[in-house]
This record gives structure tokens, sequence and C-alpha cells, in this order.
């Protein structure tokens, strides 16, 4: 009787007079012209705030070092421009401050002795931790600036509208779902916001700060400067690579899905693991950029969720079959 209740409720809701076609598609036409709306005026909002925005994507060039031991820095100041900082050691500066890892400012002027001038260096208090930025960005066309602000805005704009198009869309959807049906689209949409999340909470406070410090290290390998970078291309690298984890942790929802219908079992999740890390690595040169750092970054916790889809499997299987041992005694 229970499970005849979302059944009844439906076809009371269904009793009412049916759109046809042209009365569906408009239905579609107005979702899709709202979600727009609310994608353009978020838009208008994150190219107003795109210099808050631009320093949060910054943050992850400040912790790159996360996993090294910190060393003493110098940083020379020349009027409102910043030389460094520079990993020095106490021999080479023999009056650095106390403590394991001081950061030292170094303001360069000069002063008159006699007829000459003599450059001088004034220590000023130290940069602390936050400040300490070993590369660079710059934009080396008139345009790129607006780029910046404008790529920075548009990737804003789709997280920060996300909940009103998502809700736009799903005016349209579930009115042709039953209460049963809506129940599970609530619960797989829960999660899947939940995945989204923690896959780009997870890139930007600890896979960025590690990728970017592989770069720079590769780069110096390989003897090449890595203090100068494009910022419409860490941009752009950044935004993908956070977007990009976000929709690769959707990955374990289609597995789970797949075996709740019935497609895949525990058996053939368990025979196809060397086939699913080849695939994590296409996904992350697909969802974030073709290069390797950043696609062993994303394939290790997509292989990880993947294996935790086998346990989740094998758990339904394990639960069904002691379900269907109590109805068959």
């Amino acid at each position: 009787m229970a499970d005849e209740i979302p059944t009844v409720a439906a076809d009371v809701e269904d009793s009412g007079p049916k759109k046809s076609f042209w009365g569906h598609l408009a239905d579609l036409r107005s979702a899709l012209i709202r979600s727009a709306i609310a994608i353009g005026i978020s838009l208008i909002v994150c190219l107003l705030a795109s210099p808050w925005l631009v320093r949060v994507l910054m943050e992850p060039l400040r912790h790159m070092r996360m996993f090294e031991k910190a060393r003493p820095t110098v940083t020379l100041q020349i009027g409102d421009t910043k030389l460094g900082p520079f990993q020095v050691t106490r021999e080479q500066f023999p009056g650095l401050p106390a403590g394991d890892a001081p950061n030292v400012v170094f303001r360069v002027g000069t002063a008159a002795m006699g007829k000459e001038q003599v450059a001088t260096l004034t220590m000023e208090p130290g940069a602390g931790p936050a400040d300490l930025v070993e590369v660079r960005l710059h934009n080396f066309s008139p345009a790129e600036s607006f780029m910046v602000a404008f790529h920075v805005a548009l990737f804003g704009a789709l997280a920060v509208s996300s909940p009103f198009w998502i809700f736009f869309m799903g005016g349209f959807i579930l009115p042709a779902l039953n209460l049963k049906e809506r129940s599970v689209i609530f619960k797989w949409l829960g999660w899947s916001a939940f995945l989204f999340f923690a896959g780009a909470l997870s890139t930007y406070f600890f896979l960025l700060p590690v990728a970017l410090r592989a770069s720079v290290q590769y780069s110096n390998l390989l003897g090449f400067s890595a203090q100068d970078w494009r910022a419409i291309e860490y941009i752009n690298f950044v935004c993908k690579f956070i977007f990009g984890m976000g929709l690769g942790f959707q990955f374990p929802l289609i597995v789970l899905f797949l075996v709740k219908i019935g497609v895949l079992t525990h058996a053939q999740l368990t025979k196809y693991r060397r086939h699913v890390a080849v695939l994590a690595l296409i996904l992350g040169a697909v969802l974030t950029t073709p290069e390797v750092v950043t696609q062993v970054a994303m394939a290790v916790p997509l292989y990880l969720l993947y294996e935790i889809c086998i346990w989740i499997a094998w758990h339904w299987e394990r639960k069904k079959r002691k379900a269907e041992g109590e109805m068959s005694i």
C-alpha cells in the first residue's frame, strides 16, 4: 500500500489538462530565458567584483610551498615595485632577524657620500607568509586586462547563478515526474552538489598549490625561469582546473546510477579497474588542461572515488541478496 501512494498522487497531479508540444516548448523557452537573465545579472555583478575574484584565484600561488620547509627570504623593493622573494641563507645575509624563516623586505634607496651616490638597503617589517608570491602575473597587451576580468566574471557568474538556473530548469523538468521520482532526483542532486563542491574546494586548497609548485620546479629543471606568467593563461588554467575537478567528481554518481539500474555489477566494476585508471587520465586531459601534472592530480582522486563505488556496489548487492533471502523464507 505504501508503494502505491506515489502512484496515486501522481495520477491526481496528471489529471489536469495536458499541455501540447508547443506549450512545453514555450515553457522550455521561458526557463532558458530566465536562466540566461540570471547568468547575465551575475556576470555584471562578477565584473564589478573581478579585482576581488582575481585575488581569490591568486591565493593558491601563496601556498605553493605548503609541503616544503620554510626558509629565510629577502624581497627588494624599489619604489612601488617588489623583486622577489628570493631564498637566502644566514651566511649571505647575517643581519636577518631571529627565527627559522624570517621574511625580510629591504627597501632600495640612495644616500649621498660626498659627491657620490651610494645604494642603501633599509630593512622594513617582514612581509609575512601571505605576501610570499614568487610568481608574478603579467598582461602583455592592452586588451588582456579586460579579457582576464571577463573570464573571471564568466566562471564566477556560472557558479553564483547556479542555484537560479537549476531552479528554473528544474521547474520545467519536475512537473513531468511523479513524487517518488522527484524524491530520487532531489537526493541525487544533493549528492551531486556535495561532490562538486568537494572537488572544487579540495582542488583550490590542496591540488592547485601542488600542481603550480610542480610546474615551477619542472620549468627550473628544464632551465627556464618560472617567475613570470601570463595572467590570462593562469586564470584560465585555475578556473578550468577547479571546474573540471568539480565535474570530474560527478563520475561516482554516473557509476552508481548504472549499478542502481542494473547495467553494472560489483564484479564488473572490479574487472574494469585498469580501464578506469586510463579513463581517469583522459578525463584529466579533457576537463582540465592536457599536461601531465593536472592529469595525475585529477586521476588519483577520481580513481579513489571509483574504489569507493566498488565498495558501495558490493554493499548494495549484499543488502539485496539478504532482502531476497528473507523474502524467500
